[in-house]
Order: C-alpha cells, then sequence, then structure tokens
C-alpha cells in the first residue's frame, strides 16, 4: 500500500492543501493522503494557532468528498509538542511491513528540514514528496537524494494567512476552501477578533 501523509497546521485547510493531495495521489500511484493536522506545532510557537479540535474539524470537512483522503488525529491526540518523525514511526507500525509512506511538503518546508527532530529519521520512514516552490534555494539535505520524489503541481497563490486574515476582516472565504469549512469558520466565530 502507497501512502502519502499530508501534515500540517490546516489553519484553514484551503483548495491549494486540496489541489497538493490530489495531484500527489495521482503522480506517485498512492493509494490514499492522510491529512493529519498538528496537533501543538512546535514550529509555530510564535503565533496562536486556531485549537486543535476545531482545525481537525475544519480538515475532515475539506476532505468529506474524496474517497481517497482521510483525516487521521494521531497528532491532535498525542500529549505535548507533535513531531514528524514520531508520527511517521507511528504510521509504519500501525500500517505493517508491505506499507510504504510518501511524506507530503512543499519545498520550502523541504528547506526547513534540517531544522525539524531528527531529519534523516523522517527520510528513513518515509519518502519525501516534495513540490517545488519558486525561489526556495536548498540547503545540503542530511540524507540521500534518492529519497526525494517530486510532485508538480500549478502554484496555487493562496495562504492559510491570508485566509485568517479574510475572515477577520470580514471578507468571504468562497472558493478559497471548501464550502463546508468557510460554514464552520463562520459558524464557530474562527479568526474574528
Amino acid at each position: 500500500m502507497r501512502v502519502g501523509v499530508f501534515g500540517g497546521t490546516f489553519d484553514p485547510p484551503h483548495i491549494g492543501h486540496l489541489i497538493l493531495a490530489q495531484h500527489a495521489y495521482e503522480q506517485l500511484h498512492l493509494d490514499c493522503v492522510l491529512f493529519i493536522p498538528a496537533g501543538d506545532p512546535w514550529r509555530k510557537r510564535s503565533r496562536d494557532v486556531t485549537p486543535a479540535f476545531h482545525r481537525l474539524a475544519m480538515t475532515r470537512l475539506a476532505t468529506v468528498d474524496n474517497s481517497v483522503f482521510s483525516v487521521d488525529d494521531c497528532e491532535v491526540t498525542r500529549e505535548g509538542a507533535t513531531y514528524t518523525v514520531d508520527t511517521l514511526r507511528e504510521l509504519n507500525g500501525r500500517l505493517g511491513a508491505g506499507s510504504e509512506l510518501f511524506f507530503i511538503l512543499g519545498e520550502d518546508a523541504l528547506a526547513d528540514l534540517p531544522h525539524w527532530r531528527d531529519p534523516e529519521g523522517i527520510a528513513a520512514e518515509a519518502m519525501i514528496a516534495v513540490v517545488p516552490r519558486e525561489g526556495v534555494e536548498l540547503p545540503p539535505l542530511p540524507f540521500s537524494s534518492e529519497r526525494l520524489v517530486q510532485v508538480v503541481m500549478p502554484y496555487i497563490g493562496i495562504s492559510s494567512t491570508e485566509l485568517r486574515i479574510r475572515a477577520r476582516d470580514g471578507l468571504s472565504l468562497r472558493y478559497h476552501v471548501p464550502s463546508g469549512v468557510e460554514a464552520y469558520i463562520h459558524e464557530q466565530g474562527l479568526y474574528r477578533p
């Protein structure tokens, strides 16, 4: 079984996330893509992050109509800071010997990967499926380039940061996020002052 692993804060999840996951599914011949919202994202400690239960609910709403997407709450239910290497080890343990993981991320995140906990361990647990980003210069990586595969997709100029600002300012999120996510944000009063 070939499993895409797409982790992130998903604050909120948007169409760029969904398009990336679909391209990875098709190009890497995956059986499924697991979206894994971060529980306590240690790399985002410098800003307020929406509580994990809201981000988990939004991610479920965003992926509900695609049968090859599913959401795993392992990082949300894990105590303390959540690290990708631990998640990948847990998934490999659960899925067993016949599975192959593909950790999906953008080239900007790959450039930061040497600063994550145990980047060599991440590359040992999963192939790194990277989306090229214009203007990103990669530092030397602490693992073989043979652990990298490329996912090509169109540039989608949407960011979760921009969407939080739009929601804060009372602007529409229509066409930026799935309609269920937009409704949830409004119902829960997320991102409003």
